[in-house]
């Protein structure tokens, strides 16, 4: 069976959402949806579908990708949840908390099945560790890249609520008792209010994260280092690579007396796969769609990691 899924949206990830799902042999692409005429005939005639300007009655689709901008989430998501649609919605769900509780809501009283895009869950990297990993400790997240005038939100709903959600998944869906955060405003191009710097520390019940976001930086970082009491995991997500390492011995001075000797053990797993996360992210949600995915799970696992940030935001804003 192929599932017709209509796409909204056709910019930076939109484009990328069209190759996939025009690639994927349990869906078609039957159209793809967006107000401008000149990238959406453009995407529509690249992958063979047709165009629309309007969203309109969903009954040619059987579910809907939505990657437009993160300001029309909100009123997009409930009309298509309206018509009973599942829907896939890139991350965040909205950059207002009201907002995303409202479309989940929404999506639980109708029983439609509802996913969010939180892409990092579905790094080959990311995957890997979660497999591995026994009892987390400690989480350092780095997440900094250079300015990029196309985003209007802060760094805390376009960056920090990947790390702040692959933090909540390796600490086994434990919510942050306890979140302390600071926020940097430098950017001149910046929108009022929107944050280029934030880091932020959660504590869990059973252990500590940090996670820094930055658009300021003059290159592209996304590292993961993950503590347990016996390795340190340290994880590359955009190259995908895992290294664990074990401390074995720390000696006293070398027998020359100029320093110290120390032991650490090197281990680099195979990953679990190799797929591009984008990917494995449209695979989840055909399952969901087909029901081998618990659809309340699913939507659960939603909104963690968009109250932490908003409650990040909060905090920012008392103290700016």
């Amino acid at each position: 069976m192929s599932h017709r899924i209509a796409l909204i949206g056709t910019g930076s990830m939109g484009s990328l959402h069209a190759r996939v799902l025009s690639q994927n042999e349990r869906v078609t692409l039957s159209r793809v949806i967006d107000p401008r005429e000149d990238s959406g005939r453009a995407c529509a005639e690249r992958y063979e579908t047709r165009w629309t300007p309007e969203l309109g009655a969903l009954s040619d689709v059987d579910a809907v990708v939505l990657a437009s901008a993160t300001e029309t989430h909100h009123e997009l998501a409930l009309e298509i949840l309206r018509q009973g649609t599942p829907v896939l919605v890139e991350k965040p769900l909205s950059n207002d908390l009201a907002a995303a509780e409202e479309i989940v809501a929404l999506a639980e009283s109708r029983g439609v099945p509802l996913m969010c895009g939180l892409l990092e869950r579905y790094n080959p990297a990311v995957l890997t560790v979660q497999a591995l990993l026994r009892e987390p400790i400690h989480l350092m997240a780095r997440r900094h890249g250079p300015y990029a005038p196309r985003i209007k939100t802060g760094v805390a709903w376009d960056l920090l609520v990947h790390d702040v959600d692959i933090a909540i998944q390796l600490f086994r869906g434990q919510v942050p008792e306890r979140v302390a955060s600071g926020a940097g405003y430098f950017h001149p191009s910046s929108e009022s209010g929107a944050e280029d710097t934030i880091e932020t520390v959660l504590t869990f019940p059973t252990g500590l994260a940090t996670v820094s976001a930055s658009r300021l930086g003059q290159r592209k970082v996304r590292s993961l280092m993950v503590s347990e009491l016996d390795r340190l995991i340290e994880i590359d997500l955009l190259r995908r690579d895992v290294t664990i390492y074990r401390h074995v011995s720390h000696d006293a001075a070398t027998p020359d007396g100029l320093g110290y000797r120390q032991q650490t053990v090197i281990e680099i797993p195979e990953l679990v796969t190799a797929r591009e996360p984008l990917a494995t992210q449209l695979d989840r949600f055909v399952d969901l769609l087909e029901g081998r995915i618990d659809a309340d799970v699913e939507r659960e696992s939603i909104l963690p990691s968009h109250r932490v940030v908003a409650s990040v935001l909060d905090q920012a804003t008392a103290s700016a």
